[in-house]
Parts: C-alpha cells; structure tokens; sequence
C-alpha cells in the first residue's frame, strides 16, 4: 500500500507538470520558440484565484472559471503587445525575452503591498477532505488534480479533433506559410496559442495551490515542467501529459527509496537519459534535413 501511495502521490504531482509542460508544447507548435513564463503565468493565475476569493469575494466554483478567462485574456494580450514584434528575430532573443517576462511578472506580485511577499491558502471547499481504503489514503487534493488534468485533456483532444479552430491551430502549427496561403489567419492563431497556454497554466497553478500554498516563487516549478516536455517530445500534446507523469512518478520514487537530495535532480537525471536513448523523446517526431 505504501508503494500504491507514492504512485498516487506521484501521479498527481506529475499531472500539474504535465499541464505546464502543455503550454510549452502549445507554443512550440505555433511559433517553434520556447517560452519560459509559464511558470510565472501558472503563479499569477494562482493569485487571480485568490484575489477573486478573497478580494472580490467570488464563490470558489465562479473564480475557477474567471480567472482562467482572464489568464487567457492575459496569454493573447501578452502576445500581441510583446511577443508578436520580435517573431522573426532568432529563437534565442524571444527565449530571453520570455525569461525576462517570467522576472517581470514576478517582480510585479512581489511588489503587491500584503500579499506579494506572502504566503497564502487558497480557500477551496475540498481542502483536508480525505478517503481512506484498505490503509490508503487519498486526498481530495490529489483526487481533484487528477481528475481535472484527465477532464482538461479531454477537452484539448475534442478542440484539436472535431473544432474548426483546432484543425486551424494544427495546420499553422505544421506549416504556418502553408496555412496562410490557404487563408488561415496566422497571426490571430497565435494569439489564441498564447492565451489558451495561459488558461492552461492557470488551471496548474489552481489545482497545485492548495497543495503548496500560493506565493510568488511557485513559478520556479516550470523548471520541473521543462523537462517533463522534453521527456515527452515538444512537438506532443500527449506527449507532455505522459512526460509530466513521468517526472512526477520518478520524483515520488526517488524521495522515497534514494539517498536525501537525488529527489531534486531526478527529472534532469531522466532528461539526460532521454537524450542519449531517444533525443526525440518519447512521442516527439522524427525530424530529417536534407543538406
């Protein structure tokens, strides 16, 4: 049952990389650059949480949605206004751009007076509800993260599936100067790319705070979420679900069975072995270029 337990434990971990690890996958596919700030957009759409809980006074089943709204609102205005006049530049300048992003819009909450250099909880209605079986315990945390992530990736398979936007998105993000001359509107793809990688990452940061609390420097998980993407494959939807639970099973083995600190660096273990073994991860395309 303890075994069981770990697994559980790591699961749930592994779905929030997962979601993260999406938003850089979504933007990979629509602009072949990498953003860095989707750590920073999973924390400010845990603090949009919890100023319209506890601010605004919003009931937890309405702040859910419109903090995720407004995070989407956020990722399309951010790409408009930021990134989309540096597109076209080399990939490393709008990679350090999105790093300075991520220091910017931590920099910002902590500026907050009260509530940027603090750690709050988030007041859900599940929090410390727990089952217990047979000696295993499952938290309603763990629960709601799990089922959330497997909901949420439902909905991204039916969008990319069946919805005229997400065959859009898929055809922009195979050839995007294929998909202009057949009259697919680019340029507002992308922004949408932006702002449901934002919406996605907000759901990250409102199921992982009940967990870890919400403060300014839970963005820093992104780093985790990297290479939950690169185990996964960047260039896979499913890919970076599966890579995300990858990460999360192997830190919960790690914390357990190995020595005290191989627990934090046991993603980049992993991604160093992917690398070797298979470079184009494990759902990742293989690439040919003809010189």
């Amino acid at each position: 049952m303890q075994f069981v337990q770990l697994l559980i434990s790591g699961i749930s971990q592994g779905c929030i990389y997962g979601l993260i690890a999406l938003g850089f996958v979504l933007i990979y596919k629509a602009t072949e650059t990498v953003s860095f700030a989707q750590g920073e957009l999973m924390m400010l759409g845990a603090f949009a949480g919890l100023g319209l809980m506890t601010v605004l006074g919003f009931p937890f089943w309405l702040a859910v949605p419109a903090s995720v709204a407004a995070m989407a609102l956020f990722g399309f205005v951010l790409e408009r206004a930021v990134i989309r006049p540096i597109l076209g530049q080399p990939a490393f300048s709008v990679v350090m751009l999105t790093i300075g992003i991520g220091y910017v819009l931590r920099g910002l909450v902590t500026m907050i007076p009260n509530i940027g250099t603090e750690t709050h909880t988030l007041p859900v209605p599940y929090k410390d509800l727990a089952w217990s079986w047979a000696g295993l315990t499952l938290n309603a945390e763990q629960a709601v993260v799990i089922a959330a992530t497997a909901g949420l990736c439902a909905l991204l398979f039916a969008l990319f599936r069946y919805s005229v936007l997400g065959i859009a998105m898929q055809a922009s993000s195979q050839n995007q100067l294929a998909a202009y001359y057949m009259g697919i509107p680019v340029q507002r793809l992308n922004g949408l790319v932006w702002g449901l990688a934002a919406a996605v990452a907000s759901v990250a940061g409102l199921l992982l705070a009940p967990i870890t609390f919400v403060h300014a420097n839970m963005g820093f998980i992104g780093l985790k979420a990297f290479p939950a993407a690169v185990v996964g494959g960047f260039g896979s939807l499913p890919g970076a679900i599966v890579g995300g639970l990858v990460i999360g099973l192997v830190e919960s083995l790690a914390g357990f069975y190995l020595p005290e600190g191989v627990k934090d660096i046991a993603a980049y273990i992993v991604v160093l072995i992917m690398l070797m073994v298979k470079p184009n991860g494990l759902f990742g395309d293989k690439l040919r270029k003809k010189v």
